[in-house]
């Protein structure tokens, strides 16, 4: 799946233009999305220098993104030709209706095999790749 994710508010408490404090278990989750087999796309509001620090800052994370405000790489944005919006499967936002749940239960949302929007073939990645230390560490909270 492609899941664009959110930076203020979503992987740090939202500071901006400064960068707050890392979420609980961000980076984790994150992580193994990630060795998963997900694509994940940095899908934020930042632009410019506030951009550059929050990519510098998942990178201190030992975190890169699929792409940041892009659909891929390579993308290169033309106003009158590409829209803004960034296409995914997923948007973990803390702006979502109802705000954002945490990344426990964003965990636990996306590696629920009874879910009707996760494939068969994803269900068996997350089966077979599901770090056993992050599963029972979000089980206790």
């Amino acid at each position: 799946m492609t899941i664009a994710v959110d930076f203020d508010g979503t992987i740090v408490e939202h500071k901006y233009p400064a960068i707050g404090k890392t979420k609980l278990f961000a980076f984790e989750t994150l992580k193994e999305l990630q060795k998963q087999g997900h694509k994940l796309i940095l899908w934020t509001y930042r632009s410019g220098k506030e951009l550059e620090e929050a990519v510098k800052f998942c990178k201190e994370n030992d975190f890169e993104f699929y792409a940041v405000n892009k659909n891929y790489p390579e993308e290169i944005f033309e106003e009158n030709e590409i829209s803004r919006k960034i296409y995914a499967d997923i948007y973990i936002d803390d702006r979502n209706i109802g705000g954002f749940p945490g990344w426990s239960k964003i965990w636990e949302i996306l590696n629920d095999n009874n879910a009707d929007f996760i494939s068969a073939k994803e269900k068996e990645i997350s089966k077979s790749k599901i770090s056993v230390k992050l599963k029972n560490l979000f089980k206790k909270s």
